[in-house]
């Protein structure tokens, strides 16, 4: 196999943003301009100013004029051509501008294709799309239509009619003609080439939007925002009656429980508000073919480098990541556009030989895949399906194709765990490569960094003689005293190889356990992120995780259906889901600190009416600002035009290549007139920012991606290994403000973090099929530790300047975002209270004491009611969102386990490592496992984390057994008291259920429930026996005791 040695030692469519772009109809009565915000004002007749006849979008005459000048002369909303009002400048094409057009409704608005109007009869006129869209075509009067250009050629319109057999294909071909014939676009008359037809509706399915928003319907989504404001009420007046109620007989314990209720309640809201516009998105991926995939061009899909990272293959096996890798490599996306980049952040020659293997074996499994288009195109997965694999495949050679690839995997299966097994044991002289020379990475905190390229265009060709993309081994360099910053540092070490030796505008980055569980992924983000509006917006676009090898019952809510089919949904509707550390899309220019464009304002227009003093205060200081601006332009950013923008509406450029203004990042320029003392200073910026690397910094100069012509890929493989040295970033932002953000260990809820306070937004991606598939820990003990890692991130984010009660509120970050950002970095504080609220139950049984004292008719109104109302929200939350009932409960469940536990154990280590710089450690300790389905379920392995809600589990058994002793010594009376307690204390043992099934293991397959019922009614049983006593006679009449010695 061929590859290179080790190394050791970066036509913009007019769609218009459906999020952003008004309702159909504007009222013409609105007096606020939708371009740029000012008042419309009036014509010379007094009547308010309408821009456009058609659809009376709200523009005032300046912003009017300037498009009609600078723009395409159209209405932003309909596209309709402006036409000229008496006192406006004339622009060519004004003299065809004649003919009144029909009215119309436009529900998605897509780009007008610019027309030559040397046609006199020439007009634009507006023909319905399958799905009820509008889309705008050329009609010729006086003759047969016919398309000036098809948007669709010969490969898409096989590939549209290849989903359709002929009968149904002709159908929709004449479905699509009635319709234009009832607006009244084409007669019956008219003749055409049936062809031509085609064509023109491809055309005009092409233009149509990559994606479409679906809100959710107001039937199921009313209802449930109404219960949570009733809900919201009836807490306040809960909380009301706690508080002015005390219970004085047992105060402590009735403050205690106030406390946690009212924190309980501001958890709930911060909780529950940022799900008030939840949302749904669906994409189109024959419109984005259509539109950058023509046959006869060139592809206009954009590169994307994928990222994968790894730390230790003898915890993470080298053949769950080799099957990532694989998948990556069979990606169903132009080959010339994949990159893939894995990370070795601990230097391990097994991950080296493992990767050249797999290379080897990807000559022919992506072939294999793309012939037969398979799916899942990760071997281990697609070969351990429980499915029929014959389905829709009609190649007569899949069979016996198909048994020799299983073959050919799994002697591929055998060599990884023959490197797995060599590994075992480490030489004293330390590994050596295949060439006799030390493998550089022998000491793993003192290598070089390594860099190693397989395959892509000068690597090896597939089995049918095909390029195959481009597979990376990275290795950054670890010295003693630097710090490394963990996933983090190894992530951003990534950015700057890709861009140095790729420099694709978009990056997917996986764990290394993640696989491509849909070959299309990739092209459902590029439907976001290539929208001409909306995806230099973007910062990334986040898939939801899901898993592979979860019990049916999802025992401690590894799936986390509730977070990723209810909480993200909500905060798509607002500015964003979170960023959870995998498959995610990200935009290279959001990661390098960039602010997204923003919109330029038009200065307002002043007059001589107006004194001049009020001119001063309010254009002086915009025109100072503008001149200041133009002083500091520097040399470098002359080199690349600047974008016209318009309160989000991108103008044509005259040029390629641009890019962010230099200005964003230029800092005390005041002063500096001359060009030259300009440049300097902006390029000691650059460097400052991002490193002494003058190719990664011209790399971040490059918006649509690619590398600088003439480039030298030797060179390129040098300047790599210089940007991924340990020393690079010293002085710098990297970490600061630049790629990942160093601080904490959950890195990637602090990157989405900054990325929201600069004003980008982020999408969530939910295809029917799920994107990528990855392993969750299904043990207790393995899961708890996981989310103790997450919880202590978020104890870290709390403590740092980063924490979103105080950071960037001069930014552009959303309060609902701010509310779920704060939810996500206080919830491990929840756990203080809830372990209180979760003993007060056993200590009020075990005492006699209660928390609420007698409940007046007015009061069991307000619980009944809060009650209800908890119930209902749940409910309707359900109804939404199409999450089931169990995975609600499972999540309520492990919310209390986990609270219990982990979070508790993470604020006390958060606290000692940030306060006191003590970094503490659980150990776990692991016994055997069963060799059956779901044997890890069953693995039991102490830790200190599960001490707690042990505890709380046999307090609250004891106290449930000491109050019915206590009911049965006192008689009928004290048994109503008691059903209160008893409730609550079943709560809490209802919840830890999963937690005392994980603890008791297996137990020769006994159901716990059985367990737990025996313990309790035996304890019961046993106490009502010794209170009967029924072998002991009773004695009748008067009982006689002697008074005294000589009675």
């Amino acid at each position: 196999m061929a590859m290179t040695g080790l190394a050791t030692g970066s036509h913009p469519l007019q769609d218009y943003d459906e999020q952003h772009r008004p309702s159909t109809r504007q009222s013409v009565s609105s007096k606020i301009c939708r371009v740029c915000g000012d008042e419309i004002g009036v014509k010379e007749d007094g009547q308010l100013f309408v821009g456009c006849h058609v659809c009376g979008f709200p523009v005032c005459r300046p912003c009017y004029e300037y498009e009609r000048s600078e723009g395409n002369q159209s209405c932003p909303q309909c596209n309709t051509r402006y036409k000229r009002h008496k006192g406006c400048p004339r622009v060519a094409g004004d003299d065809d501008d004649d003919i009144e057009e029909e009215d119309f409704d436009d529900e998605f608005q897509i780009k007008q294709q610019q027309h030559h109007h040397d046609d006199p009869d020439h007009k634009n006129v507006f023909a319905h799309s399958e799905n009820g869209d509008y889309v705008q075509r050329p009609l010729h009067t006086g003759g047969a239509f016919s398309t000036t250009g098809s948007v669709a050629g010969g490969k898409e319109i096989e590939a549209e009619r290849e989903m359709y057999s002929n009968a149904e294909w002709k159908e929709r071909v004449e479905k699509w003609k009635v319709r234009q014939e009832k607006r009244g676009l084409v007669s019956k008359d008219d003749g055409g080439n049936d062809q031509g037809e085609e064509d023109e509706y491809l055309m005009a399915e092409a233009r149509q939007p990559l994606w479409r928003k679906l809100p959710i319907a107001s039937s199921k989504i009313n209802p449930y925002r109404i219960v949570i404001v009733i809900r919201l009420v009836v807490l306040g007046f809960f909380l009301r009656f706690r508080i002015l109620t005390p219970a004085y007989d047992a105060f402590p314990l009735w403050l205690i429980s106030v406390i946690c209720e009212i924190w309980f309640a501001l958890s709930w809201i911060l909780d529950q508000f940022p799900k008030w516009f939840p949302i749904e998105r669906e994409t189109y991926l024959d419109r984005l073919s259509m539109r950058f995939e023509r046959e006869g061009e060139p592809n206009r899909l954009s590169p994307v480098d994928f990222y994968v990272s790894t730390v230790d293959p003898l915890k993470e096996p080298p053949i769950i990541t080799a099957n990532t890798v694989l998948s990556i490599l069979a990606v169903d996306y132009p080959v010339d556009k994949v990159s893939c980049y894995v990370s070795d952040d601990g230097a391990s020659m097994l991950l080296f030989d493992s990767l050249a293997e797999t290379a080897e074996f990807a000559r022919r499994w992506v072939p294999f895949c793309k012939k037969h288009n398979i799916e899942p195109r990760a071997p281990e997965f697609y070969f351990s399906q429980k499915i029929d694999y014959f389905k829709d495949k009609v190649h007569p050679s899949f069979v016996k194709e198909r048994r020799a690839m299983k073959r050919e995997y799994e002697e591929f299966k055998v060599k990884i765990n023959a490197l797995v097994a060599k590994a075992q044991k480490k030489p004293e002289e330390g590994w050596v490569m295949q060439d006799g020379t030390p493998w550089p990475g022998n000491n793993t905190r003192d290598h070089p960094g390594m860099i190693q390229v397989y395959l892509g265009s000068e690597g090896a060709l597939d089995v049918e003689g095909k390029e195959l993309p481009r597979l990376v081994y990275v290795s950054r360099e670890k010295r003693p005293g630097y710090q490394h910053h963990k996933k983090a540092g190894a992530m951003n070490a990534l950015i700057r190889v890709s861009a140095v030796l790729t420099n694709a505008p978009f990056m997917l980055n996986l764990d290394c356990d993640h696989y491509l569980n849909n070959s299309k992924a990739v092209r459902e983000a590029m439907c976001f992120l290539m929208d001409p509006q909306l995806g230099k917006k973007v910062c990334y676009v986040q898939f939801p995780q899901r898993f592979d090898g979860i019990d049916r019952h999802d025992r401690y809510a590894n799936r986390n259906t509730v977070f990723f089919d209810i909480n993200m949904k909500g905060l798509d509707g607002v500015q964003g889901p979170v960023y959870v550390g995998t498959g995610c899309v990200f935009n290279r220019q959001a990661l390098y600190g960039y602010d997204p464009p923003v919109s330029e304002k038009r200065p307002k227009m002043t007059c001589d009416c107006w004194p001049s003093w009020c001119c001063c205060c309010c254009g002086g200081s915009r025109k100072k600002s503008k001149s200041k601006n133009k002083g500091q332009r520097s040399l470098l950013g002359g080199l690349f035009p600047r974008k016209k923008k318009m309160m989000g509406k991108n103008y044509k450029r005259k040029g390629s290549g641009s890019v962010f203004e230099l200005e964003e990042i230029e800092e005390g320029l005041e002063g500096y007139e001359e060009l030259e003392k300009s440049s300097l200073m902006s390029q000691k910026n650059f460097e400052k920012r991002f490193g002494q690397s003058p190719v990664f910094i011209a790399s971040t100069l490059m918006e649509e991606g690619g590398l600088p012509e003439g480039t030298n890929p030797s060179t390129l493989i040098k300047e790599a290994i210089h940007v991924i040295s340990c020393g690079y970033e010293e002085k710098t932002e990297w970490g600061k403000e630049v790629g990942w953000i160093y601080g904490s260990v959950t890195e990637d809820i602090l990157t989405g973090f900054k990325m929201h306070c600069r004003g980008w937004k982020s999408i969530y991606c939910s295809p029917e099929s799920a994107a990528f598939k990855g392993s969750a820990p299904i043990n207790l003990s393995d899961r708890l530790h996981q989310v103790l890692r997450w919880a202590l991130g978020s104890v870290e984010i709390f403590l740092s300047r980063h924490c979103p009660l105080w950071y960037g509120y001069g930014g552009k970050l959303k309060w609902l975002e701010r509310l779920a950002y704060i939810n996500t970095i206080v919830y491990p504080f929840t756990s203080i209270p809830l372990l209180a609220y979760c003993t007060i139950p056993a200590v009020c049984l075990l005492t006699g004491k209660f928390i609420i004292p007698t409940l007046t008719n007015l009061a069991s109104v307000w619980f009944l009611a809060l009650f209800l109302s908890i119930i209902a929200t749940s409910v309707l939350e359900l109804r939404w969102s199409g999450v089931s009932i169990e995975d609600l409960w499972r999540n309520e469940q492990f919310w209390v386990i986990g609270g219990v536990s982990a979070h508790l154990f993470a604020v006390f280590q958060g606290l000692l490592k940030v306060l006191a710089g003590v970094d503490t450690n659980f150990t776990v300790t692991a016994k055997a496992a069963d060799d059956t389905e779901f044997g890890e379920l069953y693995l039991f392995k102490w830790t200190t984390l599960l001490i707690p809600p042990t505890t709380l589990i046999i307090i609250n058994m004891v106290g449930v057994v000491a109050g019915v002793s206590d009911a049965i010594n006192n008689g009928y009376g004290s048994w109503g008291p008691l059903f209160g307690k008893l409730f609550f204390a079943f709560w809490v043992i209802a919840h830890l259920y999963p937690f005392l099934k994980g603890l008791m293991g297996r137990q020769n397959r006994t159901p716990t429930i059985v367990v737990l019922w025996s313990v309790l009614l035996a304890s019961i049983f046993s106490l009502v026996w010794v209170r009967i006593d029924p072998f002991l006679p009773k004695q009748t009449g008067p009982i006689l005791k002697q008074c005294g010695v000589e009675c």
